[in-house]
C-alpha cells in the first residue's frame, strides 16, 4: 500500500519538452549513496506517454509491495537503463563521481537515446544529451520517480542476494546502511569485500583490526 503524500509527481516537465520537439525524455535517479556496503545503482527511465503507470511516486514514499508492483509495470511499459557502480569504483572515485558514472551508464543502457535527461539532485553527469538537474525531482517528475523505483528495487534485490551469502550482517534488513545492528556486526565480524573502505565507519573497523 502506498504512503500518500500531498505532493505527487506529474508529467509537466516531460510534456513541455515533448511539445517543444523532444522525442524522448528520460528521468534519472540513484539508490545507495549513503550505505556502508553494496553498490550505488542508477536508473534511467523513458516513460511511454500513453501508458504511464498509476501511482508513481518517490520510491521512499512507497511501501515495498507498491514498489515491486510498479517496478514490474515500469519494466513492461517503459525503456529502462541501469548503471551499477561497485564498491571498488566507489572507493576509487568517491561516492559522488561513482554516482555520476552510474547515471551515465544508465543513460547508455537505454534502447533509445534521450533528447533530454531529467536528473534528480543538483548536479548532472556528463552526457551526450541535454541534462537538467531537478532538486527533489523524484517528488516532481514522474520519469524521475519511475527511475527512483527501478534503482531502489534493483539495489534492494542486490542486497538481498548479499544477505543470503553473508547472513550474519543482516544486509536484507538494513540494505547496507549504518544502523546500530550493522555497526555491531562490522565490529564483530570485520569488513567484507562488499563494504566501502573509503567510508569512515568501515575505515575505523579496518584500522582497529590492523592493530
Amino acid at each position: 500500500m502506498a504512503i500518500r503524500s500531498a505532493i505527487q509527481p506529474d508529467f509537466i516537465l516531460e510534456r513541455a519538452a515533448l511539445d517543444g520537439g523532444a522525442r524522448h525524455v528520460a528521468g534519472v535517479d540513484e539508490a545507495g549513496r549513503g550505505p556502508l556496503a553494496g553498490p550505488v545503482v542508477a536508473a534511467a527511465v523513458i516513460l511511454n506517454p500513453g501508458h504511464v503507470p498509476d501511482g508513481l511516486n518517490d520510491s521512499k514514499k512507497l511501501s515495498e509491495p507498491a514498489r515491486d508492483a510498479l517496478f514490474a509495470e515500469i519494466l513492461a511499459t517503459a525503456d529502462i537503463g541501469v548503471g551499477v557502480a561497485d564498491v571498488a569504483r566507489i572507493d576509487e572515485m568517491n561516492i559522488l563521481w561513482a554516482t555520476m558514472w552510474a547515471m551515465s551508464e544508465a543513460i547508455g543502457d537505454l534502447e533509445q537515446q534521450p533528447d533530454l535527461a531529467l536528473i534528480d539532485g543538483n548536479r548532472c553527469p556528463k552526457l551526450d544529451c541535454r541534462a537538467d538537474a531537478i532538486v527533489k525531482g523524484d517528488a516532481k517528475s514522474m520519469s524521475i520517480a519511475a527511475a527512483s523505483i527501478v534503482a531502489k528495487v534493483t539495489r534492494d534485490r542486490i542486497m538481498a542476494t548479499l544477505d543470503r551469502q553473508l547472513p550474519e550482517y543482516g544486509f536484507a534488513r538494513h540494505k547496507g546502511y549504518g544502523t546500530a545492528f550493522h555497526l555491531e556486526m562490522l565490529k564483530a565480524h570485520g569488513a567484507t569485500p562488499h563494504h566501502r573502505n573509503s567510508f569512515a565507519p568501515v575505515r575505523k573497523v579496518l584500522a582497529t583490526a590492523a592493530r
